[in-house]
């Protein structure tokens, strides 16, 4: 169970497919227009994900290493084909949107990387956990990206009106917004990592990087009085 939490974690938060491996960035950079293409993107992305880690781990010892990177995107192509197909006669409007985004799923280096990474080396359990946890993590990140993009360029978030009518920046639902945006929320991300280190050292130490660290170090002195020591002998 604990693994299984994890995993959810890691993929969400701590190695976010995104916004701290920065994987897959094509079609985040191209659909997060809105919030709801976003969705979109990242629930697909994350039905494939988890059912060709489910499929490549439970093959892992039937798969030879000489041919392992075909089988797998023989395997994500067949699972991409199946949900192009669901998406395009039940979700028509969405198809449209994302349009070659979405065959484009079977070269994502998320889903190459989780396979020959994780799927193929865990049991089928964890490595399911690991492809809700790392698709997860992408939705949220082409999700709220969305959000940003299409209040700040539309006044809109899901199609509701929050912003006075007119208000709009184009940028942001522009290629160059995409980059905006993006780069913002890394470093909102980044300056959090940064508080939680200098937390750390200060807790724990400075761990030799004594410019950091706003503990005294008791274990200085000794060393610095070895030279002199030496020097009275002598």
């Amino acid at each position: 169970m604990k693994g299984c939490i994890e995993r959810l974690w890691n993929g969400l938060v701590k190695e976010n497919p995104v916004l701290v491996l920065m994987l897959g960035m094509c079609p985040a950079l191209a659909v997060s227009t809105q919030a709801a293409n976003g969705i979109g993107m990242g629930l697909s992305t994350l039905a494939v994900l988890v059912l060709s880690n489910f499929v490549i781990s439970c093959l892992r010892k039937v798969i030879p290493d000489q041919v392992r990177l075909p089988a797998y995107i023989v395997i994500v192509a067949s699972l991409v084909t199946v949900t192009e197909l669901l998406i395009k006669a039940y979700i028509p409007s969405l198809y449209e949107e994302l349009g070659i985004y979405i065959p484009l799923i079977v070269v994502n280096c998320i889903i190459l990387g989780r396979a020959e990474a994780y799927a193929n080396k865990h049991t089928p359990l964890l490595s399911v956990m690991d492809g809700i946890g790392m698709g997860l993590g992408f939705t949220v990140a082409l999700t709220i990206a969305g959000a940003i993009r299409e209040l700040l360029g539309t006044g809109k978030v899901f199609g509701a009106q929050l912003l006075p009518e007119g208000f709009g920046m184009t940028i942001f639902i522009q290629p160059p917004g995409a980059f905006l945006v993006f780069a913002l929320i890394i470093a909102i991300m980044n300056a959090v990592g940064i508080k939680t280190r200098q937390r750390k050292l200060v807790e724990s130490g400075c761990d030799g990087n004594c410019g950091l660290c706003q503990t005294p170090c008791e274990t200085a002195a000794p060393k610095s009085e070895e030279p002199q020591k030496g020097g009275e002998q002598a």
